[in-house]
């Protein structure tokens, strides 16, 4: 696609202005009301992904508290110069509460009036898991560099970071949202990808609205725990950006828990069609609606993130089987996929 002389000049201006720290422009150029300055963080180092785990540190990053929800997409903030801003999240779009959905917008949701209160709920509950995970936090906010700070209707156009992971992307693996498919921003096909996840395995919205049989095939969830809470192979990232035997965090799997009781996976085990074998430590666990990331090579094990430590790729490009099989060795969840 090849865009306008004019788009690409002010892009770069926006870009420029952004990593100076002065004031945010709207997206036609113009300076907003009371014009804000946004103090980027200290250092890129400790900025946060936007989606796990791929997306190099952005240096313009800034914190900002919290001070109300508008809804699950939408928050309204505190900058450090004490001025106020909302802020819209960037790649996400979650079923709206103060106006009419339209289901058309969300893959095998029907066109009725049962599809529309059904989306109308969700965004209710996409809105309080907003309200429990960010009223009253201190949160960092990172720009696009394909998309200008500020959309139509002069909001921030930012991804929302809390305690180190990206609030976007967990709507996304929640089945809280879909991605925002008229924007080219930066993660656009590893947003797509998540939401195909929870498309293909009917978490959240996807299982509880959507009457049409997703196109990819996807594993039979098993129960494993007290409730009959289901482990689901939510993302399959075999492909790392780059040479993988250089990237090997960006190849990982990412396991989620649907249902309301934790799952533990002490002494579980994730194998290949070539029975390469990672088994979970002691005390791992995933909790109701959270998830939990697999990368192929070294790291700390930390919440929502474990490492395998492998110094080679593991899983094939062009195709191959996930095996989860549970302490006694049996087969709990497989999942296969093709290049």
């Amino acid at each position: 696609m090849q865009f306008p002389v004019r788009a690409v000049a002010l892009s770069l201006l926006l870009v420029l202005a952004g990593c100076a720290g002065g004031a945010v422009p709207t997206d036609d150029g113009r300076m907003p009301t009371g014009t804000e300055t946004l103090t980027p963080t200290a250092t890129g180092a400790s900025t946060p992904v936007d989606a796990p785990p791929a997306a190099t540190p952005k240096p313009d990053a800034v914190e900002a508290e919290v001070i109300d929800v508008v809804d699950g997409d939408t928050i309204d903030v505190r900058l450090p110069n004490g001025s106020e801003d909302t802020v819209r999240l960037l790649g996400v779009d979650t079923p709206e509460v103060h106006a009419e959905n339209d289901p058309a917008e969300f893959p095998g949701v029907p066109d009725t009036e049962a599809g529309r209160d059904c989306l109308r709920s969700w965004g209710e509950r996409a809105s309080e898991h907003a309200k429990d995970e960010l009223t009253g936090k201190t949160v960092t906010l990172s720009f696009d560099a394909n998309e200008p700070r500020r959309g139509y209707f002069g909001r921030l156009l930012a991804y929302v970071h809390v305690d180190g992971e990206s609030f976007n992307y967990g709507l996304l693996t929640r089945g809280l949202a879909r991605r925002y498919d008229d924007s080219g921003f930066e993660y656009r096909d590893r947003y797509g990808a998540a939401e195909d996840a929870a498309r293909a395995n009917g978490v959240g919205l996807w299982g509880a609205c959507a009457t049409e049989e997703p196109e990819t095939a996807t594993e039979t969830p098993v129960a494993v725990a007290d409730g009959g809470a289901p482990l689901r192979i939510e993302t399959i990232h075999a492909d790392a950006a780059g040479d993988d035997r250089e990237n090997l965090n960006d190849e990982y799997l990412t396991f989620g828990n649907a249902g309301t009781e934790p799952i533990d996976l002490s002494g579980w085990t994730v194998s290949d069609e070539a029975d390469h074998t990672y088994t979970f430590p002691e005390g791992t666990e995933i909790g109701p609606n959270e998830t939990l990331t697999l990368h192929t090579g070294s790291g700390e094990d930390g919440d929502g993130d474990r490492y395998w430590g492998q110094r080679s790729p593991v899983w094939n490009n062009g195709g191959d089987t996930v095996i989860v099989r549970n302490a006694s060795g049996s087969v709990v969840v497989e999942r296969s996929y093709d290049g």
